[in-house]
């Protein structure tokens, strides 16, 4: 089951044992509600939408990638992969030795319009291009030059490990709408306010309040992208002022609700 617990188609695995070329495309049409199994693989994964929010899943997090953004997924890191509306999906698989400079860890990227472009062409092309000094060789590096030349964004949300601490704010996962007060977190957890503030940033690299901020916010990316109006993506997250809630979207994406979703 998908992890907000809805029913939804769930997505095959490409079965590879090695990648035939140093870049590997997979173009899908996504329907609402796809999900993958917790998986891993041998090789670096950088998916974004072309339309549509994808959504990775992995123990350190939840990464968000509203449309013309990307998830950049590590080689080895166990994730899934959901979308809750229907979505267009492009998904470039990269050997680990054609891409040592990249990190170690899950991050959303901002694609380029030159990278839109190079993705675009490159899914074109057949999965076992020609290699050695051919065009299609030289587009590959190309690409690959500008995926670690893209600029990273926050539109991740870090997880504690702390067991109590997590099943908390899966709580607030659940509920972006709730008033849980971090008094009360600390009432439940039978600890001070100031000690649980302190136990939250060390496990998160966040305050309370930024993280509950940003999960709100990524929460009404959904709303948003089904058609909801701005006022109800507002509501749905917490908000109570439609103009407080733009103001801290745009903060946070850079454009308004509406400007991001033409973007």
């Amino acid at each position: 089951m998908p992890p907000n617990g809805q029913p939804g188609a769930q997505r095959s695995i490409p079965y590879l044992d090695t990648l035939p070329r140093p870049l590997y495309a997979r173009a899908e049409s996504l329907g609402a509600g796809s999900w993958t199994p917790r998986h891993r693989h041998d090789w670096v994964q950088f998916s974004y939408a072309i339309s549509g929010v994808l959504g990775v899943h992995t123990d350190e997090g939840s990464f968000f990638a509203p449309p013309q953004w990307g998830i950049w997924i590590p080689a080895g890191l166990e994730h899934e992969v959901v979308t809750s509306t229907r979505a267009e999906m492009r998904s470039l698989y990269i050997r680990r030795d054609d891409c040592l400079w990249a990190p170690d860890h899950c991050r959303v990227l901002e694609v380029t319009p030159l990278a839109r472009e190079l993705i675009k062409r490159f899914c074109a092309l057949p999965v076992e291009y020609p290699e050695g000094d051919s065009a299609e060789q030289r587009l590959v590096q190309v690409l690959l030059d500008q995926l670690a030349d893209l600029n990273q964004v926050g539109f991740s949300l870090p997880l504690p490990r702390h067991a109590r601490l997590l099943a908390l704010c899966n709580e607030l996962i659940a509920s972006p709408d709730g008033e849980v007060s971090l008094s009360l977190w600390a009432e439940r957890l039978g600890t001070s306010e100031k000690t649980l503030m302190r136990l939250f940033t060390r496990e998160t690299g966040m305050s309370f309040r930024s993280w509950r901020q940003r999960m709100r916010l990524l929460s009404s990316l959904r709303v948003l992208e089904e058609g909801g109006s701005v006022t109800g993506a507002a509501l749905s997250c917490g908000y109570d002022s439609t103009s407080a809630f733009i103001a801290a979207f745009k903060k946070m994406f850079g454009f308004t609700p509406g400007e991001l979703f033409r973007h």
